[in-house]
Order: structure tokens, then sequence, then C-alpha cells
């Protein structure tokens, strides 16, 4: 049985949830902002998979990192957003923790690496 990879599963979460708020975004015609906060918020997964299959440790911290940098943007964006009105309260509050729990996730997995 393979074993459960809960930073894998939770960007990968996030990045729907990204993509069905950059969908409500569109619709009210915002494309500026929520682009940029679609192409961070992805990438967090997908250097999360990158990592899987790093050819070393020091390309494993190097792909978290990416991944840690682009958490820290897709958190300035989703800021961005609701400070200018796009994002509403609910929305803010539904996503804002969840962002907040990859960047210490992240944040835990290249320290603790680094120290191995």
């Amino acid at each position: 049985m393979e074993k459960k990879n809960i930073i894998k599963e939770k960007t990968f979460a996030f990045a729907i949830e990204i993509v069905g708020l950059y969908k409500v975004l569109a619709e009210k015609k915002e494309f500026v902002l929520s682009r940029q906060m679609l192409r961070s918020g992805t990438s967090i997964g997908a250097n999360v998979r990158e990592a899987e299959h790093a050819q070393s440790k020091a390309d494993f911290i190097h792909k978290l990192s990416i991944s840690l940098k682009e958490a820290n943007e897709t958190e300035y964006w989703l800021d961005l957003l609701h400070e200018t009105k796009y994002l509403s309260d609910i929305e803010f509050q539904n996503i804002k923790p969840k962002i907040i729990e990859l960047l210490r996730l992240l944040t835990s997995i290249v320290k603790t690496t680094k120290n191995a």
C-alpha cells in the first residue's frame, strides 16, 4: 500500500480551489491579478510533484523551496485580491488558512530536510 503524501494531497486540493477561485474572478471580469494567483497557486503542487523525483537532497530542497516561494506569492495575490474587494470576506476566509497551512508545512519540510 502506498504511503499517504500529505503535502502532495494538500497542494493538489489547493490547486483545485485556486482554479475554482480563478473561474469566479473571471466572471467578475478580473483577469490580471487572478492569472497571477492561478499561476503561482497551481505551481506550488507542480513543484512538490517534481520534488518527488528529485535527483538529490539538494535538488529536493531546491524544488520545495520553489514551492515555498510560490506559496508566499500566492498569499500575496490572495491578500491583494481581498483588499481590492475582488474576493469577498467569505471567499478569503475560506482560502487564507489553507495557504498559511501550506506555508507552514513547506517551511517545516525544507528546514527538516536541510538539518537531516
